[in-house]
């Protein structure tokens, strides 16, 4: 592997896929999705971070997190939220949940923020999960829904929204 370089920006908001161990469809399961709760509670609670926005698929999660003025280090954070989710589900040292990284972006601008919140809440529509974002129930569309930033009917009869280019 290459000698890759993650953007550290203090204090920046960050764009985020989390992928399962051998792609394991497992993040969407009542337990997994409690302990993997938990655990973000518990790191978000000891390294202040905030959750902007999310989507919880089988096989891997996106979302945009904001950190703190001066603190950068995210890596912490998903080492930890990866930890001890494997921790709330009773799994033994060897077992495996996680791939062992992880994709991020630092967000640069209003428009970079606005496109991958987009594809966020599109995901389940580009994975074939559901027709449209409402009717996926495991990401914040219906949060942005209530605070005017979407309408309910967002993406319906689209068979792709523009500005998909994100990374996986």
């Amino acid at each position: 592997m290459p000698n890759y370089r993650r953007a550290r920006v203090p204090g920046g908001t960050y764009f985020f896929t989390v992928v399962t161990h051998q792609r394991q469809p497992v993040l969407t399961h009542e337990a997994t999705r409690a302990a993997l709760r938990a655990a973000v509670h518990v790191v978000r609670d000891a390294h202040r971070f905030r959750v902007e926005a999310w989507v919880l698929l089988p096989d891997h999660l996106h979302c945009l997190w904001h950190l703190p003025e001066g603190d950068a280090d995210y890596s912490l954070r998903w080492a930890q939220i990866k930890r001890l989710t494997r921790h709330g589900l009773g799994m033994r040292p060897e077992e495996k949940l996680w791939q062992p990284r992880y994709w991020e972006h630092c967000i640069r601008d209003e428009d970079d923020y606005a496109r991958h919140l987009d594809y966020i809440h599109w995901n389940p529509v580009k994975h074939g999960l559901v027709p449209h974002a409402a009717a996926w129930p495991y990401s914040t569309f219906h949060r942005f829904v209530a605070a005017g930033v979407y309408s309910a009917d967002w993406g319906v009869g689209e068979d792709r929204i523009s500005g998909m280019e994100c990374g996986e």
